[in-house]
């Protein structure tokens, strides 16, 4: 009896592990090659048109800590992750930091479809005015430069731009920022 309620209690698990909704989305495989940016790197530069064209640098925020936010309109997680990533903002674009003057925060959309991004920065109220795309869905040079093979995903840069974490989302974001604050 104890053997047939381990096997189901552990059967049980592992159905529940295959079956819950995914808390990423994966790139599909592609001929796409992909750079390795880890913690310590100097992030890379990127340079793409915001929702009206003009081209935006991420090295144009330089002094600040950046939050660069890989993400899509398609992207069902993401858009679950917009309100905290909207809170954050909000709770900590005004502060002091010791790793940079201020939070901004660099949107790269993977969508492809123009009228769908702007729609979801609308209606999820990313407020910040640095979002870029170059509508290139999984095919996107920002994705490629930085390894992004999954969203959303995020790299969080100092001052200096260098990379300081990576992949951190909700009360772990936060808690980068609450460490870094004067």
């Amino acid at each position: 009896m104890k053997q047939t309620f381990t096997f189901l209690l552990l059967a049980s698990a592992l159905l529940w592990t295959a079956a819950r909704p995914s808390d990423s989305v994966s790139r599909p495989s592609g001929e796409l090659q992909l750079a390795n940016i880890n913690v310590g790197d100097q992030a890379p530069e990127l340079a793409f048109p915001n929702p009206n064209g003009d081209i935006i640098k991420l090295s144009d925020l330089r002094g600040n800590v950046v939050l660069i936010d890989f993400w899509a309109s398609w992207c069902g997680p993401c858009r679950m992750e917009n309100p905290n990533v909207v809170r954050i903002y909000n709770a900590y674009k005004d502060k002091k930091y010791t790793a940079g003057k201020g939070f901004e925060i660099y949107s790269v959309s993977l969508d492809q479809a123009k009228d769908r991004w702007i729609q979801a920065i609308e209606k999820d109220g990313l407020i910040w005015p640095s979002h870029v795309s170059d509508l290139k869905g999984w095919k996107a040079q920002g994705a490629a430069i930085y390894g992004v093979n999954s969203i959303p995903m995020t790299y969080l840069l100092d001052g200096e731009g260098k990379v300081i974490a990576k992949g951190l989302r909700g009360a772990q974001l936060e808690a980068a920022l609450k460490s870094l604050l004067r």
